[in-house]
């Protein structure tokens, strides 16, 4: 697969390349191994081992009803109080980021209220702070660690 701009995890991610398929440690099953997938896979890592994420406090492909449609959030993660404080949109590596890209994890913001959220396609990472008081956003340099949601 394509080398994104993340530490590499291959000695951790298990690919079954007859099958096409990745083993998702998170949802503990194997998942069609697209562009996406495997963009989503390493960020997950990348969390975990990098940013501090506790796997049981990371959701994938999380569903949320909104407007009577059931729409999944690729990465949610949650403070140790239960409360979601970082969304992930993960987009494969030759999708350009861009405003349909912010307007969608926006969208799925309304329902979460987080402090953060994150758009990648694992070349290229953005985050944003939510700033409730005014209804503004700021983009920030670095992706939060655990540490810094709780």
């Amino acid at each position: 697969m394509l080398k994104l701009n993340l530490p590499d995890f291959s000695d951790k991610l298990k690919i079954n390349k007859v099958e096409n398929t990745i083993f998702d440690v998170f949802r503990k099953k194997n998942i069609i191994l697209t562009p996406e997938e495997w963009v989503r896979q390493n960020f997950l890592w990348y969390m975990k081992e990098n940013l501090g994420y506790p796997e049981g406090l990371i959701s994938v492909e999380m569903s949320l009803i909104l407007n009577n449609l059931t729409r999944r959030c690729d990465i949610v993660a949650f403070n140790r109080k239960g409360q979601p404080k970082l969304i992930v949109e993960c987009k494969a590596p030759q999708i350009k980021i861009n405003q349909k890209t912010f307007d969608q994890i926006a969208t799925y913001n309304l329902k979460l209220k987080v402090d953060f959220l994150v758009i990648t396609n694992g070349i290229n990472h953005y985050c944003c702070l939510m700033n409730y008081n005014d209804n503004s956003y700021s983009f920030i340099e670095e992706i939060p660690n655990f540490k810094q949601i709780i």
